[in-house]
């Protein structure tokens, strides 16, 4: 659905009428999903260029679509380390081939939910040194984290393992008005078979990032982090966005 929204050519039939399903539940879902992927370009073009940042770990990746992590990490640092995590054996073959010349990126099948786990895979072993900062990446995916799960440990949990000078990068669909909360996590649900989280508040999302050091502008609507001057698509809506930020651990 997402690689649709972008105007790529790695979905399905049933991915686009989904799409075009949300798109009437919720107006202005492709320019969110637009503006997200360009919020995760700047994040990682900053950390790179900016703070020296060499190593990613992008948890829930989805399939690899346009201008991804690695392609804007390696255009400042070549021999910049990148992993993708996502639990469905369809990226990994799809991403593997992709980046099968490419001997500093690779694709994991795992939960990301499962950190342990994560770090401890070989082919995380492999690329990252966790004893030099990471970027960590939590791009429009932890609202796919149920509460039983406990999306705010899940990144204390990634922020404890990692380095001093670390980062994360966090954006997270919210809403600050109960029924559209109600309206799209009941919709999301049963289009995912309740393989999904919810929409959140603000402060909730804010939560996430307690005891870390906030980059400006902090925390706000993702297409106002840092704009790079491209005209930011209009969201038809504003009853919901993707809220978030990036910091760094002191």
């Amino acid at each position: 659905m997402y690689d649709y929204y972008l105007g790529g050519k790695d979905n399905f039939a049933v991915d686009r009428e989904a799409s075009d399903q949300l798109s009437l539940a919720a107006p202005g879902t492709q320019a969110l999903a637009v503006n997200n992927r360009r919020y995760l370009q700047r994040a990682v073009r900053v950390l790179a260029e900016q703070f020296g940042v060499r190593q990613f770990l992008d948890h829930g990746s989805g399939l690899p679509t346009q201008d991804n992590v690695h392609q804007i990490a390696q255009q400042v640092h070549p021999a910049s380390r990148v992993v993708y995590i996502d639990n469905d054996p369809i990226v990994l073959a799809h991403g593997r081939a992709l980046l099968a010349d490419n001997a500093t990126t690779t694709v994991i099948t795992a939960d990301m939910r499962d950190t342990d786990g994560v770090m401890s895979h070989p082919d995380v072993e492999k690329l990252i040194d966790f004893d030099e900062p990471v970027a960590a990446l939590f791009v429009s995916v932890l609202h796919c984290v149920p509460d039983s799960d406990d999306p705010g440990a899940l990144v204390r949990r990634v922020m404890d393992r990692l380095a001093p000078g670390s980062f994360i990068v966090v954006s997270h669909l919210v809403s600050d008005d109960d029924p559209v909360r109600e309206r799209l996590t009941d919709f999301m649900l049963t289009a995912t078979q309740g393989n999904w989280g919810r929409v959140r508040r603000t402060d909730e999302v804010t939560a996430f990032f307690d005891g870390l050091e906030l980059l400006e502008p902090g925390l706000g609507e993702i297409s106002a982090w840092r704009p790079d001057g491209r005209p930011a698509p209009v969201q038809e809506s504003a009853e919901w966005i993707e809220f978030g930020g990036v910091a760094r651990k002191s």
